[in-house]
């Protein structure tokens, strides 16, 4: 059986309520992924896991019955993303084998979460 190891990063961005952001993310676990707001009121990520978001219970723990939560989470951040800002999240994995696996990518703007992944293959064309 093959292991997965991720890594998750993101630029970082200016919000324009941090201690509302704060509230947000605390009301959710992200694993074993880090998050912070600064003084400056720019929020990020990071840390050794793939990017999935799940409410948290009253224990403190993942409510993985409730299902993942992550569009659900970045669709309410997107909300606080200051206007000319932009969130950029980046998930990529691999098995011990090395092969990656996983791949994604999260743009979240004021209003606008954009997601991509490795599911699709488009031609290279011809120039």
């Amino acid at each position: 059986m093959a292991t997965l190891q991720a890594a998750t990063t993101s630029n970082g961005a200016v919000v324009t309520d941090p201690e509302r952001v704060r509230r947000l993310c605390e009301s959710y676990c992200f694993g074993t992924l880090k998050w912070d707001v600064d003084d400056d009121g720019r929020f990020s990520l990071w840390g050794y896991d793939a990017f999935e978001v799940y409410e948290q219970r009253e224990n403190g723990l993942p409510d993985y019955e409730g299902g993942e939560r992550t569009e659900e989470f970045l669709r309410e951040l997107a909300s606080y993303i200051a206007t000319g800002e932009t969130l950029d999240i980046q998930t990529a994995g691999f098995t011990k084998c090395r092969f990656p696996v996983l791949a994604s990518r999260y743009v979240v703007r004021r209003g606008e979460v954009l997601y991509a992944d490795l599911d699709g293959l488009e031609p290279v064309s011809e120039n």
